[in-house]
């Protein structure tokens, strides 16, 4: 699923499963971020690192430690990108060298309605404007939640390149109405903060792409070599 929104250049491994039996093991490095986790949380922590180590070798990498870094960020081995999302039922991590790509963000969200109250504080008026556009022309698409990962899946681009944090109301996102079956499309993310330098040029925006299936809203952004 994920792998349908990203470039061939990336190496996406994805599980639907969650068996506490298939507990991956972790390697010391990783060990202190989850060492008062509860065994949930340890399992995901994990099994998101077993979808990644299996992405490294399909680059060819020996599988390695990807431990917490600053915010939660994963730390790569030098000459990689990548990104890693979870949520109930889903695993998935990308991964790609940097000769291919600057950055890259993927997130995974249950497709169902946010909570009472949070999409008013993770977006702009504009951006709830075009929701509801595209929630009568698409009923059935939970198009809140998909703002939501959107957002998600642009901050773990940004982080990498920036190392700074980027607000929910920093970033306008115009997500494309669906082209079919299964619901999917693009969106692009205007940066309303100074964006990224990549290869000497300022970043404005981001481009993504999105899908909705198998219960899930998924998206992905890459960010290109300027």
């Amino acid at each position: 699923m994920i792998g349908d929104l990203l470039p061939g250049t990336v190496a996406a491994v994805e599980t639907f499963r969650d068996d506490p039996a298939e507990e991956t093991p972790l390697y010391p490095e990783e060990e202190p971020a989850v060492a008062r986790a509860v065994a949930k949380r340890r399992r995901e922590y994990a099994a998101v690192r077993g979808c990644a180590r299996l992405a490294m070798r399909q680059l060819g990498i020996p599988p390695c430690p990807v431990p917490t870094g600053p915010r939660g960020a994963p730390r790569w081995p030098e000459g990689l990108v990548g990104s890693m999302t979870h949520c109930d039922g889903y695993r998935a991590a990308a991964l790609a060298r940097t000769s291919d790509l600057a950055s890259l963000g993927i997130d995974a969200e249950p497709h169902r309605p946010l909570p009472d109250d949070v999409l008013a504080s993770v977006s702009l008026p504009a951006e709830r404007e075009r929701l509801g556009r595209l929630t009568g022309r698409r009923p059935d698409v939970h198009w809140d939640r998909l703002l939501f990962s959107a957002k998600e899946s642009v901050y773990k681009a940004w982080f990498p390149l920036t190392g700074a944090w980027l607000d929910f109301e920093e970033a306008d996102v115009d997500i494309a109405p669906p082209s079919g079956t299964p619901a999917e499309g693009g969106f692009r993310a205007v940066l309303l903060v100074p964006g990224p330098l990549v290869g000497g040029h300022r970043i404005g925006h981001f481009a993504g792409r999105w899908t909705v299936r198998e219960g899930l809203a998924a998206t992905a952004v890459v960010v290109p070599h300027a």
